[in-house]
């Protein structure tokens, strides 16, 4: 039983994304890393999240995959946040919802445009979407080729996975990941909030034009950076997750050099 904490956070913040109305049913999962141990922690597959309990958490092996802790099977999409985990060292947590808004834009099959400065408090840029797998992809290890072609995504230099903490799977839906289980929690809240907003701005104004690029960079790095100056400092204590509003949704996360150089160009794309 040496992962207790990890156990407990992670528990903590599949509770959250129930409880904010981001994954009804048993329609999402969250997950975190302890990269000094080499784990992770994972829901159970198809567990309630009122039944939940700390001691189901799963964890695994980070390199192998392999179940080091826990009785129950692990979430169906573990290979994914395994995929994500290798693939993105900088990151603690995992999140991936069903939330209405933001699958209603990855079913549509559309990235999320910035349209406004609460879009860009939270993610650099537009909301990126992945291609479509291929029918090989399905049949042949169709959670890790999900996280693969999100991996695919960041890497073909649409976006750096730091600034821009989500993206919509198409077809399927969002996923967003931060420093740890309580960041990624709140990133998935933001990104349903954004979706939200967005799909109401362009169904009153379809040519609603993107966030010039001047304030997109004055909302995101007046919060993430070595420039920022909104909030608290760090020292100061951190909330539980059973303690996070629907507000709380702000966190500091670096910016990177690759992220400022991004263009509205970019942005547009």
């Amino acid at each position: 039983m040496a992962h207790e904490l990890l156990k407990q956070q992670v528990w903590e913040a599949n509770r959250l994304i129930a409880a904010w109305g981001l994954a009804p049913l048993t329609w999402g999962n969250a997950s975190g890393a302890d990269r000094a141990a080499g784990v992770m922690a994972i829901k159970p597959s198809g567990a309630d999240y009122e039944q939940l309990r700390p001691e189901d958490i799963v964890v695994l092996s980070l390199v192998a995959g392999e179940v080091v802790e826990g009785a129950l099977k692990p979430s169906s999409d573990t290979p994914t946040h395994l995929v994500l985990y290798r693939a993105f060292e900088g990151i603690g947590g995992i999140v991936h919802t069903h939330s209405t808004h933001a699958t209603a834009w990855a079913q549509a099959c559309r990235e999320i445009p910035c349209l406004g400065t609460t879009h860009a408090d939270h993610f650099y840029g537009s909301v990126p979407l992945t291609r479509q797998l291929t029918e090989r992809e399905i049949s042949e290890a169709y959670e890790e080729h999900t996280g693969r072609v999100i991996v695919e995504r960041f890497h073909s230099g649409a976006a750096d996975p730091v600034a821009v903490p989500g993206v919509l799977v198409a077809g399927h839906g969002p996923f967003t990941w931060g420093k740890n289980t309580q960041d990624a929690a709140r990133n998935a809240f933001a990104l349903e909030q954004v979706a939200r907003m967005t799909l109401h701005t362009m169904a009153l104004n379809p040519l609603a034009p993107s966030l010039p690029q001047v304030l997109l960079d004055k909302h995101y790095l007046r919060k993430h950076g070595d420039t920022a100056y909104y909030g608290q400092a760090d020292s100061l204590p951190q909330k539980s997750a059973n303690d996070i509003h629907h507000r709380d949704t702000e966190t500091r996360k670096p910016v990177s050099e690759y992220a400022i150089r991004r263009t509205t160009t970019d942005e547009e794309q």
